[in-house]
């Protein structure tokens, strides 16, 4: 990827290349949330629960990564694999504190 990501978003993808759940959650301030095509889940626990069901869980793979708009909101374009959904998706992360705020997964 050729643009800044900040080190909070790019903790989080750290951690799904990974596959490590508790690094990903880690990533997310305490009242972070994920907004997964409209169904959001807030606060650690729902997170976790959440990326055990959709992400991590589900051995997912990010590839041709690219930063479709910089700054804060920070939108990237990825290809996504694994065992659940695959295809394009844009995935929105906004910071606060070197924390997610939210992470927001659309089309």
């Amino acid at each position: 990827m050729s643009q800044e990501i900040p080190a909070a978003v790019q903790r989080a993808l750290d951690a799904i290349d990974a596959l490590d759940n508790d690094a990903f959650v880690a990533a997310f301030a305490a009242d972070g949330y994920v907004n997964d095509w409209g169904r959001e889940f807030r606060g650690h626990d729902r997170i976790r629960s959440w990326s055990d069901n959709e992400l991590i869980g589900k051995r997912v793979t990010f590839t041709d990564t690219q930063v479709t708009t910089a700054g804060n909101p920070l939108t990237i374009l990825t290809q996504v694999g694994g065992d659940g959904f695959n295809g394009p998706s844009h995935f929105t992360f906004e910071t606060t504190n070197d924390e997610l705020a939210s992470m927001t997964i659309t089309a």
